[in-house]
């Protein structure tokens, strides 16, 4: 049987289909080849989750919380009474104390005491109350210090994130600015073929070609450098075909930011810094109060309870009375005869153990004052070391404030700058295109040479890629302020 073919030059109708199929085909290609590369695309919030979890100080702080946390729990039990027991097991050789009877025996006893005591803090001079607020302060100040190292981390990694993005831009940029270059060397080679121009304008437009050839391998291995950057920051091995997410774009303005001023005030309010400095402060300041609180007397009431055991112990019963000769006599008529007296019978029988113990049963309560007269100056410079601790904490403080008013005002100044850069690169490239499409047709036309064209065309170049930079490096800039201001991954 012969084999149909169909040729579609034969069937127009066929060659539409065939050629739309194909086009079909493509788009579905590059739509799957999107999805997928959005799919796998790391977002910011991810690559910060990541970061925070990975990072060894967000973990060292997160240590440091829990256990001021167990040290503020472990204060406040003290406020608690304490009760212990105590048991002991023994045995007795030779010439020893019954503890039944407390006289002395000479034989092997088996012997046992059981007690439980229990005491309650009265009065201290409020120092137990004061060494509460102060380890609940520190905890505070331990929170918010790890907050602050997950803050470090976040900022950190949005702006090596941004870096990435900005360093695809770069890329994507020059090579855009390559494929110009390489239609012009094209269109110039045909034209040196035919003896149109002169060799010199064709190995112009090559070297071009070369030297944006280079920044293409230049900004490539800047775009892997803020990979491995990130990568390093989320603690993670080195992905080479790491994907990073757009993020929308953002009016290009101040008014958002807001004033330097303002700014201070909310980063007081919200930085975790100024916040953790400020509760190890207060928290120094419980201290000289808890310390001084041990020059008061302190009052415990105490509570035991004890019994215990002996194997001699034992006791008697009374079994009967019967009559027995005594060695006293009475003479009678020079007789003597033996007086008979009446006698009590008992019988001794060990006492039982659990007898014993409830038998032997004593309790206690008393109420001690201690007052402290002469401690060799213990207390007294536990409160002067207080007061250092204390005042230093107040410099840290005062030093955190200005430092961070101080970086402030630099990052406003910084933003500030890179936005009126960015509106002046606007305009440089706005007129660098109209000087580029002027020269592009001229040079196109003969009217120019390859020296005039290759000035326009690096004009326009490099203000595009320094618009690009501006505009990220704004970015960065009010990152930074809206991480003082306590917005950190907006």
């Amino acid at each position: 049987m012969e084999e149909l073919k169909f040729d579609c030059k034969n069937y127009p109708e066929l060659k539409f289909f065939e050629m739309n199929k194909l086009i079909f085909s493509i788009a579905l290609f590059f739509l799957s080849t999107f999805l997928s590369v959005a799919q796998n695309a790391l977002s910011l919030q991810e690559a910060i989750d990541l970061g925070i979890k990975n990072n060894l100080d967000v973990n060292q702080s997160d240590f440091a919380m829990q256990k001021q946390n167990i040290a503020l729990k472990q204060t406040k039990a003290f406020m608690l009474p304490d009760l212990n027991a105590n048991a002991n097991h023994g045995i007795n050789q030779g010439r020893s104390i019954d503890p039944f009877t407390n006289s002395y025996i000479n034989q092997n006893v088996n012997y046992a005491s059981y007690g439980a005591s229990t005491s309650v803090l009265l009065f201290n001079g409020s120092s137990l109350q004061n060494r509460i607020k102060q380890n609940s302060l520190a905890y505070d100040a331990a929170k918010m210090e790890w907050q602050q190292a997950k803050d470090n981390v976040t900022i950190n990694i949005i702006l090596a994130y941004l870096q990435i993005l900005s360093a695809e831009d770069v890329l994507a940029q020059s090579r855009q600015q390559a494929v110009v270059s390489n239609r012009q060397a094209e269109r110039l080679e045909i034209l040196n073929r035919e003896g149109a121009i002169s060799p010199s304008e064709l190995y112009d437009v090559k070297g071009q070609v070369a030297n944006e050839q280079l920044t293409i391998a230049d900004n490539e291995a800047g775009l892997e450098i803020a990979k491995l950057n990130l990568c390093q920051l989320m603690n993670i091995p080195y992905d080479r075909n790491l994907k990073v997410q757009k993020l929308p774009e953002e009016p290009m303005s101040m008014s958002k930011v807001g004033m330097p001023e303002t700014i201070y005030a909310t980063a007081l309010d919200n930085f975790a810094q100024i916040k953790a400095v400020r509760f190890r402060t207060l928290s120094a300041d419980k201290a000289i109060r808890a310390a001084r609180g041990e020059l008061f007397p302190t009052l415990l009431l105490n509570g035991n309870l004890n019994s215990n055991y002996s194997s001699a112990a034992s006791q008697s019963f009374f079994l009967n009375t019967t009559p027995a000769v005594s060695s006293n006599y009475v003479e009678v008529n020079g007789n003597q005869y033996p007086v008979i007296i009446e006698q009590n019978n008992f019988k001794n029988e060990k006492i039982k153990y659990g007898d014993q113990v409830k038998n032997n049963l004593f309790s206690s309560v008393n109420i001690g004052l201690s007052i402290p007269i002469f401690n060799a100056s213990q207390i007294r410079n536990k409160i002067k070391l207080a007061k250092i601790d204390f005042e230093n904490n107040n410099r840290i403080e005062d030093n955190a404030k200005t430092e961070l008013q101080q970086s402030i005002e630099r990052a406003y100044l910084n933003a500030t700058n890179a936005l009126n850069k960015y509106t002046i690169l606007q305009s440089q490239v706005a007129a660098f295109e109209e000087s580029f499409r002027s020269a592009d047709v001229r040079f196109n036309a003969g009217a120019i040479n390859s020296v005039d064209y290759l000035i326009a065309k690096n004009n326009l170049d490099k203000a595009q890629t320094n618009l690009i930079i501006a505009r990220y490096d704004f970015t960065l800039r009010t990152k930074v302020l809206e991480y003082y201001k306590g917005e950190k991954n907006n």
